[in-house]
């Protein structure tokens, strides 16, 4: 299989919404439509359903991991693996389904890094889940997992292609994040476990 066909199936399953097919599924609002308007599994949890925010996140951890696991499957190089996870994750942030505006990519990124490389993944999940327990900002959890990422890849896989790959997938993921770094400075950032409110501007 050449590597651009490999690419574009990674992308399109990447652009799977899972935030809108398990609210769907939940019977639920559209979760474009209440709390940060971002579909995806932390704003499905402001609905209150704590099932359709699992599922979710399965789903887009599952995508991310899928792309990068397929391709390794199939004889492709560790970085050509890493870059059909990236290619995941950019389908997920800018889904052709919801006319180039998904998530903001963190539970993909995670499935990604757990294709990569395990120790990664694991090495950024407790970043996150320590960063969220202190502060219960997610956004603040995610940035911090995603500055991690590429420190984590050097120190896991030394001097290797993939590296760059981590760093420009934790450089799209700070930049959707640039709203959230606005509100977190001015103290209006909703934190984990606050109830459904109305879309932000």
């Amino acid at each position: 299989m050449p590597l651009l066909i490999l690419l574009a199936a990674a992308y399109l399953l990447g652009s799977i919404p899972f935030a809108i097919v398990c609210s769907k599924l939940f019977g639920l609002e559209d979760p474009r439509r209440y709390g940060s308007g971002n579909p995806g599994a932390t704003n499905v949890l402001r609905s209150g359903n704590k099932g359709a925010a699992a599922l979710t996140l399965l789903g887009d951890c599952l995508k991310g991991w899928l792309a990068v696991w397929t391709a390794g499957q199939l004889g492709f190089t560790p970085a050509e693996a890493a870059l059909a996870g990236l290619a995941a994750f950019l389908g997920h942030v800018f889904t052709i389904f919801l006319r180039f505006n998904g998530g903001k990519g963190v539970a993909t990124a995670l499935g990604v890094l757990a294709g990569i490389d395990g120790r990664i993944a694991i090495l950024c999940a407790l970043v996150w889940l320590a960063v969220a327990f202190t502060s219960r900002y997610s956004s603040a959890a995610a940035l911090s997992a995603a500055a991690a990422a590429p420190v984590a890849g050097l120190i896991f896989l030394g001097p290797h292609p993939t590296v760059a790959i981590l760093l420009a997938m934790s450089a799209v993921l700070i930049w959707r994040h640039a709203a959230n770094i606005k509100r977190l400075r001015a103290g209006t950032e909703g934190r984990i476990g606050g109830g459904k409110k109305d879309k932000a501007g």
